[in-house]
């Protein structure tokens, strides 16, 4: 378990870094006053929205996972609250990268526009495979820490 938070906790930070500066060096810059040259596009919204979630559900992830790391490993802590954080810490981690494959796409939507629009649908199409690669790897431990926490088994009264 230890070795799964470090490396989810590896992985979680650097999306944290990367969606934090993301949020401060919007796509297309900004005009004299400090504003995003494209707030007003539906696309830059997109971004803006799917940004902020991957940067909220990596910290959760984040946290989760270092709270593994510095738990005080008591008895109780294996059977109940550790499982729990892992299944949140993973649960995140997986939101946070679906997240910021959505922020990357509306930045190609935005970058692009529409003279490059042929490229944009088998660079996301890619994006998405890499997402969905990850969910088939990370997917048998969830679900099995999903069944060993909240399942009824032999050792539940």
């Amino acid at each position: 378990m230890k070795d799964t938070a470090n490396s989810g906790m590896i992985v979680t930070t650097l999306i944290t870094t990367v969606v934090l500066a993301a949020a401060f060096t919007v796509p297309g810059g900004n005009n004299d006053k400090g504003i995003p040259n494209f707030l007003h596009e539906n696309s830059f919204l997109i971004f803006v929205m799917s940004d902020a979630l991957a940067l909220f559900s990596s910290i959760t992830s984040l946290l989760m996972l270092l709270s593994i790391l510095t738990a005080r490993y008591a008895e109780r802590d294996f059977r109940y609250s550790l499982p729990k954080r892992l299944i949140i810490g993973l649960g995140s981690l997986f939101f946070a990268i679906a997240t910021m494959m959505v922020a990357f796409g509306a930045t190609l939507s935005i970058v692009l526009g529409v003279k490059w629009q042929w490229a944009f649908i088998p660079i996301i199409f890619l994006a998405s495979i890499l997402v969905t690669v990850f969910a088939m790897l990370q997917l048998p431990l969830f679900i099995q820490m999903f069944n060993s926490t909240y399942e009824s088994g032999i050792f539940r009264s």
